[in-house]
């Protein structure tokens, strides 16, 4: 484990100010550690708090950038920031895992890599900076991690979810709405997973992924394109190009 205080130095040149290490190491301390180690306070209520602030700076970055975007538009650029494997691997992109306070099971089987403790702590991290040093720090860090994927969410188009694209145009096409089957197999902590998107009766995706969530929307895509082709040949123009 690296020492906390080389986060602290981390998170003052970002925001400008130090946050307090005792809160900050409770943000990087995961409930497995707290079990092994006689209920030693763990980060959960940091990261409820932290997901909320999460949500205030972004939501009220797209409404003020976006003017003209709808509700529904909007909800989906939220989704594709603020999600476990967004905030995972902006979490990766500052070697959080490398701060974390684990229990042994967590550690052996790879913890300091999972989409959903990294995301969790990310949340709490931000949490602790809105605790210790306010909500204008709190925003310029959020701005600082996830900036880049808010410009890049903007270009995404059906993308940004497939799952609700897809329902879009099976709604469009009066096909109902999609169900999914997901089998999985490997061990517990190298699990792959497979899912099938089904449409009145029919299979018209299918996707793999290291979660059920990941391959869910990658059937979706398939489930997405195959019904746009179908949809741009029988009115005789070319499918819309994934964005």
């Amino acid at each position: 484990m690296r020492p906390v205080a080389e986060l602290i130095d981390h998170l003052a040149e970002v925001v400008g100010e130090r946050c307090d290490e005792a809160l900050l190491l409770r943000a990087l301390t995961h409930r497995s550690f707290s079990y092994e180690n006689d209920g030693a306070p763990h980060n959960e209520r940091l990261e409820f708090l932290g997901d909320s602030v999460l949500g205030l700076v972004v939501t009220d970055t797209l409404y003020r950038d976006n003017p003209d975007l709808p509700e529904g538009q909007l909800a989906k650029l939220r989704a594709a920031v603020v999600n476990s494997r967004a905030l995972a691997e902006v979490a990766r992109s500052m070697s959080l895992g490398d701060y974390l306070l684990l229990g042994k099971g967590e550690t052996a089987t790879g913890g300091r890599d999972k989409d959903s403790i990294l995301a969790d702590a990310m949340e709490a991290v931000i949490g602790c900076v809105y605790v210790s040093v306010g909500l204008a720090a709190a925003d310029t860090f959020v701005h600082h991690l996830l900036d880049p994927l808010m410009s890049r969410s903007a270009t995404l188009g059906a993308a940004l979810d497939w799952k609700t694209s897809l329902q879009e145009v099976a709604t469009a096409g009066d096909l109902g709405s999609p169900s999914y089957l997901v089998d999985d197999e490997g061990p517990d902590h190298d699990k792959t997973f497979t899912a099938r998107v089904v449409l009145a009766d029919e299979v018209v995706g299918t996707g793999v992924g290291r979660s059920k969530k990941v391959a869910e929307q990658r059937a979706a895509e398939a489930g997405w394109a195959l019904l746009t082709d179908r949809a741009a040949q029988v009115v005789g123009v070319p499918p819309s190009p994934r964005a």
